[in-house]
């Protein structure tokens, strides 16, 4: 007599293995996305956004970072089977196949852009720009010696979408996108080059062998050196713009938790360590979160 039941004879259901493909379980990638456009529409908005932008964002920011990974697995198959810690990707293992990968993605992304439409002109002009960083970035780790600084527009674009979508009006044009955006997204882009190339830290061996290019290979041994720079560079630039857009006190202790975050990476990174890399990767929104909590704090008790 068979005594195995169908439940525990069958493999992962279709479910499971779309959420395994979109990482549903690690929650910490859409976070390094969300952080940030937060911070910006409540500076945009001057405080509260209010509950639609709120969740045009926070549900798009999801939505765009599951499709990224859709993408992402598709462009790296190849390569993921032959490192230990992507092998077991659905995509990668054969579980799911590409065509089904790529319709997932497809769908995530028309939601996230259903969510764009109810927004406003600008927004969804950003919002064709933002998608196609997001396709290219999976390509870029072959051309690019830091491919971590092209992820870097694509986790930074929903700051200037923020801005469109709390300032803009109906026309068809960016002028109601300030300047300050696009300096907050090159500040932030140094945040993601810190923490991408601590997880790019964790592969560097397997990317050798494999050909693949990364800012942990680029950099060499000054890579924790500049990890650390870049940490730097980003909570500086945005004390700097966050204080000439009036933000005092509570912001730049948000900024204070933050810069006592990154230098306890330094503790785990220093050693160069698979394990400490990559903690240090994945603990990165708390940052992330300390900086967001610094502005909507300071907005709130103005």
């Amino acid at each position: 007599m068979n005594l195995t039941t169908p439940s525990s004879a069958a493999g992962p259901t279709r479910l499971a293995l779309y959420l395994d493909l979109i990482r549903w379980n690690r929650p910490a990638g859409w976070l390094l996305l969300l952080w940030p456009t937060l911070s910006a529409l409540w500076i945009a908005a001057d405080g509260w956004p209010g509950w639609h932008l709120l969740a045009v964002f926070v549900l798009g920011t999801i939505l765009m970072r599951s499709a990224g990974c859709c993408v992402n697995d598709v462009a790296d198959r190849d390569f993921d089977r032959h490192v230990k810690r992507t092998a077991q990707r659905p995509v990668t293992r054969g579980a799911l196949s590409v065509k089904e990968a790529l319709a997932v993605g497809a769908v995530l992304a028309l939601l996230a852009f259903g969510l764009v439409l109810t927004t406003n002109p600008p927004a969804i002009l950003l919002s064709f720009a933002a998608l196609a960083v997001t396709l290219a970035y999976p390509y870029a780790k072959r051309l690019v010696s830091m491919p971590q600084a092209v992820l870097g527009v694509a986790f930074s674009f929903g700051i200037p979408m923020a801005f469109a979508a709390a300032l803009g009006g109906q026309e068809w044009d960016l002028s109601s996108v300030p300047p300050h955006a696009l300096g907050l997204l090159l500040s932030n882009l140094f945040w993601v080059l810190a923490y991408d190339t601590e997880y790019a830290m964790v592969d560097r061996d397997d990317d050798i062998r494999l050909g693949m290019k990364t800012s942990a290979i680029t950099l060499g041994r000054w890579d924790v050196a500049a990890v650390m720079a870049f940490y730097a560079v980003y909570l500086l630039s945005w004390a700097a713009l966050g204080r000439a857009l009036g933000l005092g006190g509570w912001f730049l202790a948000g900024i204070g938790v933050a810069a006592a975050q990154a230098l306890w990476h330094y503790t785990l990174i220093r050693d160069r360590t698979r394990e400490g890399c990559f903690k240090a990767f994945r603990l990165n929104h708390w940052l992330g979160g300390a900086v967001f909590a610094g502005v909507a704090l300071d907005l709130a008790l103005r």
